[in-house]
């Protein structure tokens, strides 16, 4: 689908196929493993986990990108004049409740100490600021979910100097993506690019308000790709990012991450505390997939399985096994570490101890694989999964559900 379509059917409010990761619950019994994402229990060394190794996707032979544009060394100018009145700030004001020490409430001590105990009040307003961009001519912007979590009022900012109110339209915490509407026409639009064409090394241009300093621009080249969300610390997420060395900091969460053509490649989101150099995005072609969920229903439905459960590899299997589970030597694919009661997999009956070795007649051997399986498939459809439950082999069906909100 070109980009020119994909706008159009933004505006249009069309929507896509539902998608989205969510595979089971917690297990609170096994108290020595962490825990890295709400829904699936990713066993990892931590040298793997510490040491952000770089994508092992296969990177077939592709388009090489255009490093400029016909040798203009200043390439990066022309990017940021053609995208940069696209770019916003997004200010969010939230009223939240303090909390008053009881001491000052306790009859006592106020007889003492009468005019001196500060007037705390029960509430108060917090500022924020984030970014985000047009995605649409008649006011629809992207941005991340936390830029407006909780906000009691919205509004945004543009590059000629207008300041808009804004009305969300959705968020979808488990992308942290969110859509927010103002009232005007004729805005400039960023072109979305395809993140499944990105290649390791090529230019990244990140434009967005960190720190509150507006339309600050940053660039460097794209890291990595597919990087999981356990992997940079942010397991209650179910998404895959691209990783650059671009500066992001906080606030410009929501901005977008360009190539050097123009095009919005993904959309600023997260850094590593303590990490320098290190900035993480979330790809466009899944967050274009959300954007019109919530531009249309104002939510996403996220299928789900609802098991716990873990890579069988050589580093993992020691503790696997140390809390319980026998393998021999020779097994490969996921363990079921934890069915959840009422779930899909429940309900076709999944065990604990179950080990998936494919879907459909595909082979699965990380619960990586399993996760994107989900995700690629819609609420209410029929996975095939391939299990070994014991010494038998094991052929299942399970419907996925809609993941419950919390």
């Amino acid at each position: 689908m070109s980009k020119k379509s994909l706008l159009s059917k933004l505006s249009a409010g069309t929507s896509l196929l539902v998608v989205g990761l969510g595979i089971g619950m917690g297990v609170s019994s096994l108290t020595n493993i962490s825990q890295t994402s709400a829904f699936t229990l990713p066993f990892s060394s931590s040298e793997e986990s510490n040491n952000l190794q770089e994508s092992n996707n296969p990177s077939p032979v592709a388009r090489i990108p255009e490093m400029n544009r016909n040798g203009n060394v200043n390439f990066v100018a022309e990017v940021v004049q053609e995208v940069g009145p696209a770019v916003v700030r997004i200010n969010a004001s939230r009223t939240v409740s303090t909390q008053v020490p009881p001491i000052f409430n306790d009859p006592f001590f106020r007889r003492f100490f009468g005019d001196q105990i500060p007037n705390i009040p029960e509430e108060e307003t917090r500022e924020g600021t984030g970014s985000g961009f047009i995605i649409s001519a008649d006011g629809k912007i992207l941005t991340n979910a936390h830029v407006v979590e909780g906000a009691s009022e919205v509004s945004v900012s543009l590059k000629d100097g207008r300041v808009l109110e804004g009305q969300v339209l959705g968020t979808d915490a488990l992308t942290d993506l969110a859509v927010i509407e103002v009232d005007a026409d004729n805005l400039p639009v960023a072109r979305l690019g395809n993140s499944d064409d990105l290649i390791i090394g090529e230019w990244a241009i990140a434009i967005g308000n960190p720190l509150g300093l507006d339309n600050t621009v940053t660039t460097g080249i794209i890291s990595a790709t597919g990087r999981s969300s356990a992997q940079i610390g942010v397991g209650d997420k179910r998404l895959d990012f691209i990783q650059t060395d671009a500066a992001i900091n906080p606030g410009n969460s929501g901005g977008p991450l360009l190539n050097a053509q123009g095009e919005v490649i993904a959309i600023n989101t997260a850094i590593i505390r303590n990490a320098q150099g290190l900035g993480f995005a979330i790809p466009i072609n899944r967050a274009a997939e959300i954007a019109e969920q919530l531009i249309t229903d104002g939510r996403v439905e996220h299928p789900y399985i609802g098991i716990s459960m873990v890579s069988i590899t050589p580093q993992n299997r020691q503790r696997i096994e140390s809390q319980g589970f026998r393998l021999s030597g020779d097994e490969r694919g996921v363990l079921v570490v934890q069915v959840a009661p009422n779930s899909p997999g429940a309900r076709a009956g999944l065990q604990p101890g179950d080990i998936i070795t494919g879907i459909g007649p595909e082979s699965v051997t990380d619960a990586e694989a399993v996760q994107k399986a989900v995700a690629s498939s819609r609420v209410g459809n029929d996975l095939e999964l391939r299990l070994k439950r014991n010494t038998e082999e094991v052929s299942l069906n399970v419907t996925l559900g809609v993941l419950p909100t919390r």
